[in-house]
């Protein structure tokens, strides 16, 4: 599980953020706060993996916050949520290491995209030996890590989940050749009707490239691959 520690000054926002959060499979919510004070008390107590941060608090700013935890050792993650919208505040939160800046207001689905992106970037950074060295290759994939996996639940068609999404992402990501929509199907435990479903969208949209395999009869078999840089 993934731990996080919700911060906003106003204690309605705050529960409805938590809510959302215990919505997303393999998130809980660890504590709330509602100062940077609060914050920094409850981080001391139960360190957590992610921060869900205002901006606007009314001690001192989300990001002198995130500053002053760095320089005290802490380590968790920051997703920024917050009405700050100038952009002066963005960059800064880019120069601090937020790893996102969600913009209120925002519905569920927006913080899910979010989670859900942070997820599979820790999943990245797993794969990729954890604490040890990596390569060029496995650097971008870290650093691409977030927008590969938000990028493809963005205006999701309805009936489609943003976890079976994430599903086949991988499925082909982890494919060492193009693989049909039965072979997709079989090892993401879908059936076939489902994953050319959500191959078809992930094609339209640009995150796969589609191949056609010639054999000595019938109809070419369309085969599928994840798309270089995405």
């Amino acid at each position: 599980m993934i731990d996080v520690l919700v911060v906003d000054d106003d204690f309605h926002v705050a529960e409805i953020n938590a809510a959302y959060v215990a919505q997303v499979p393999g998130f809980r919510v660890t504590g709330r706060a509602h100062t940077a004070a609060q914050a920094l008390a409850a981080l001391e107590r139960t360190p957590v993996d992610l921060v869900l941060l205002d901006h606007y608090l009314p001690d001192e700013t989300g990001l002198t916050l995130v500053r002053r935890l760095r320089q005290l050792g802490h380590h968790a993650d920051v997703i920024m949520v917050t009405a700050a919208r100038d952009v002066t505040t963005v960059q800064d939160a880019m120069r601090c290491g937020a790893l996102q800046y969600l913009v209120k207001p925002f519905g569920y689905s927006g913080l899910r995209a979010k989670l859900e992106g942070y997820a599979a970037l820790r999943r990245t950074v797993a794969g990729v030996g954890g604490r040890g060295e990596a390569g060029q290759e496995q650097v971008d994939r870290i650093f691409g890590a977030l927008r590969t996996a938000e990028a493809p639940y963005t205006e999701l068609p309805k009936g489609h989940s943003a976890a079976t999404v994430d599903l086949v992402r991988q499925v082909l990501g982890g494919a060492a050749h193009p693989l049909s929509a039965h072979e997709v199907a079989a090892r993401a435990g879908v059936s076939r009707s489902t994953a050319q479903r959500y191959l078809k969208h992930l094609e339209r949209t640009g995150h796969i490239t589609l191949t056609l395999k010639y054999g000595d009869t019938g109809r070419p078999e369309h085969q599928y691959r994840w798309a270089r840089g995405r």
